[in-house]
């Protein structure tokens, strides 16, 4: 049985998880929930099966690969990772890869704070990115990959979340010549460059039309 991935029609929280499974060459279905329109934002076709997934915590993404159901965007991506080689190998490369998730985690969260909830904070928050994105520069050194010579699956998130962060603030990465060329090197690997030149792939929207940044910006 195909698997299938299960998410709103957004990047969002599930973009990492289809780059990953296009990486690796992986037959899937796609399969997106729309939402209604302003005022309601309907979500009843999501919510007319979320019970009836066999989901123990039904939520989105999810991923069903045949008797497997996951539900928890990170876990989904531990999954693939260890079904098609993407964890680190070594002591440290685990180490790295465990920091990397959790501190990628926490700009994500703080990404959809400012575009879903308070995007009157968005000056300050652009402020801040410099000092967020130089421990990201330090941290990868001149490593080819966040945790060494070989991709991981952080890798895919780190992409994802500074992409998705270039949209809300274009600079970002300026000053960061490894965040720049860490970026470039990801969309260059051929499997993931011939998705993005796909149909498949979208580049927008990141957030749900709820969001404010999805509203005011017009994304």
């Amino acid at each position: 049985m195909t698997p299938a991935l299960g998410y709103w029609k957004t990047r969002a929280l599930c973009q990492a998880i289809r780059l990953m499974l296009r990486y690796t060459g992986t037959a899937f279905e796609d399969r997106y929930y729309p939402v209604g329109d302003a005022p309601g934002y309907d979500k009843s076709e999501w919510l007319s099966v979320k019970y009836n997934l066999g989901l123990a915590f039904p939520n989105l993404p999810y991923y069903i690969d045949g008797d497997v159901k996951i539900s928890q965007s990170k876990a989904i991506m531990r999954y693939l990772a260890r079904k098609y080689d993407l964890c680190g190998t070594t002591a440290e490369e685990m180490v790295r890869t465990d920091m990397l998730e959790c501190e990628l985690v926490d700009l994500q969260n703080a990404f959809f704070d400012v575009t879903y909830e308070h995007y009157e904070r968005k000056d300050s928050y652009v402020a801040s990115l410099p000092a967020r994105m130089k421990q990201y520069s330090d941290f990868l050194g001149s490593r080819t990959w966040f945790a060494g010579d070989k991709l991981t699956y952080v890798d895919f998130l780190a992409y994802e979340v500074f992409d998705q962060h270039l949209v809300l603030a274009s600079t970002c990465l300026d000053g960061f010549k490894n965040l720049r060329d860490f970026h470039k090197r990801f969309e260059e690997l051929e499997p993931i460059k011939r998705y993005m030149a796909s149909p498949e792939f979208f580049k927008k929207p990141i957030c749900n039309k709820y969001a404010q940044f999805t509203i005011v910006e017009g994304k």
